[in-house]
């Protein structure tokens, strides 16, 4: 699959997730196999009025890409600044987001707000088209009630003003992440645009990802929550669609990565941020495993990189037997 120019090694994406897909979590899911990563919601105010902290969410490395940067704001000048700043800082690809239904950003103007804002969401998306060079996307909702209709009246429009491949979560800016999404919402946004559309929503498995490929006639499919823990699903969706033997993900695999993770949270966010953030998500791995409870418990002090590769080697050599 191509977005504009980038050719994607594999039709199955890494969704952006506010404060989870960092950099660390980028380098696992691609080297299980994710064919495009992306970074979590970056503020466009953040950017132009220099917050550094906003400005680290930036940083990269080749071995990532292609990567997507995904922004949020409003304000088309605020955006189209931000757009350029993203696309000086070696990114692949844009992402505007039109589905963040948090009310602080909802309250702002932006996110799924955009979503009954029509002009403003034309005047955002020509401007950041405007802006940059590289291949334009964005990630939508099914919109503020479930017909869908303003889903495809978006996707119309952004394909008209240039967007290269637009991502579609099928809930309501209302169900959040709650309830069923409703895959038909990326079918008939597939059926209205003649770009590249990526469906996302309740894949947690393999035979998930072929079902909504089927159902929908989707170009990519985008995992978001369930790649969390499970950075391997790429792999094995990968394998189904290529009609392999799906990779089992065994217990020293399942080590492996963890420590991975936990090296690369050292490498790119300093020990101590990263031993904070290790306390709960080393977590994520080990979800539905005996033990993973006294195992969420034990790291929920950890201060430093030897110890967190020592409590996952402990847990994972009790599982071992």
């Amino acid at each position: 699959m191509n977005i504009g120019n980038i050719t994607l090694s594999s039709p199955v994406v890494l969704a952006p997730l506010a404060g989870i897909t960092t950099l660390p979590l980028r380098l696992i899911a691609k080297e299980n196999g994710c064919g495009m990563v992306c970074s979590e919601m970056i503020s466009a105010n953040g950017l132009i009025y220099g917050s550094e902290k906003t400005r680290c969410m930036l940083n990269s490395v080749p071995e990532e890409k292609p990567l997507s940067v995904q922004i949020f704001g409003a304000d088309p000048f605020v955006m189209a600044e931000a757009a350029a700043m993203v696309e000086a800082s070696g990114a692949d690809i844009l992402d505007i987001n039109f589905g963040c239904a948090v009310k602080k950003v909802i309250k702002t103007g932006s996110g799924v707000a955009l979503m009954r804002d029509g002009f403003r969401a034309e005047a955002v998306i020509r401007a950041v088209r405007n802006a940059v060079r590289i291949p334009l996307t964005i990630k939508i909702r099914t919109g503020w009630e479930a017909s869908g209709k303003q889903a495809v009246d978006i996707a119309r429009m952004a394909e008209g003003c240039g967007v290269n491949a637009i991502a579609v979560h099928p809930r309501t800016a209302r169900q959040l992440f709650q309830g069923k999404a409703d895959w038909s919402i990326i079918a008939a946004v597939k059926h209205a645009v003649s770009i590249p559309v990526i469906g996302n929503g309740d894949i947690t498995s393999p035979q998930d990802a072929l079902a909504m490929f089927e159902q929908t006639a989707c170009d990519a499919v985008m995992v978001g929550r369930y790649a969390m823990g499970n950075p391997w699903i790429f792999s094995q969706i990968n394998a189904l669609l290529h009609h392999e033997e799906i990779p089992v993900v065994d217990i020293a695999r399942r080590r492996e990565i963890m420590i991975e993770y936990v090296k690369a949270s050292v490498c790119h966010l300093g020990e101590k941020p990263a031993c904070l953030a290790m306390r709960s998500r080393l977590g994520w791995f080990v979800r539905g495993l005996d033990g993973s409870s006294r195992f969420r418990e034990s790291i929920k002090h950890v201060s430093s990189e030897t110890e967190a590769i020592s409590l996952v080697e402990d847990f994972t050599n009790t599982l071992a037997g």
